[in-house]
């Protein structure tokens, strides 16, 4: 069983920044793809940002970047300029052939 465990959120201000960590059980070059997901409250989950094992990383939300740490088996949502709008539960997910992997979630707060 692969574990997944996010960490990093919190309560920001509107402008603020912040940075997302994903924590796999796994190396995560096992998975073809690596993304981050977010929920606002009452909403659909939504694809923010995906890192695949080869290519380039990309994001749908310019203000968002992801990266990867392989030595670390974890990836990194960095956030800036944050808005109310981005208060929502940020999901880590691992996919490969077969196989998909759910964090958590952590929880992010953007008010003043």
């Amino acid at each position: 069983q692969v574990h997944i465990m996010e960490s990093g959120g919190g309560l920001v201000q509107p402008g603020g920044s912040l940075n997302l960590s994903c924590v796999v059980s796994e190396n995560i070059l096992n998975f073809y793809h690596m993304a981050w997901y977010r929920q606002r409250p009452g909403k659909e989950r939504d694809l923010l940002a995906s890192i695949p094992r080869i290519g380039a990383a990309h994001s749908v939300e310019g203000r968002f970047t992801v990266s990867r740490d392989t030595a670390k088996n974890t990836i990194h949502l960095d956030m800036t300029n944050l808005k109310p709008e981005d208060t929502a539960v940020y999901f880590c997910n691992a996919e490969d052939v077969g196989r998909n992997y759910w964090g958590q979630g952590t929880l992010l707060i953007v008010s003043s």
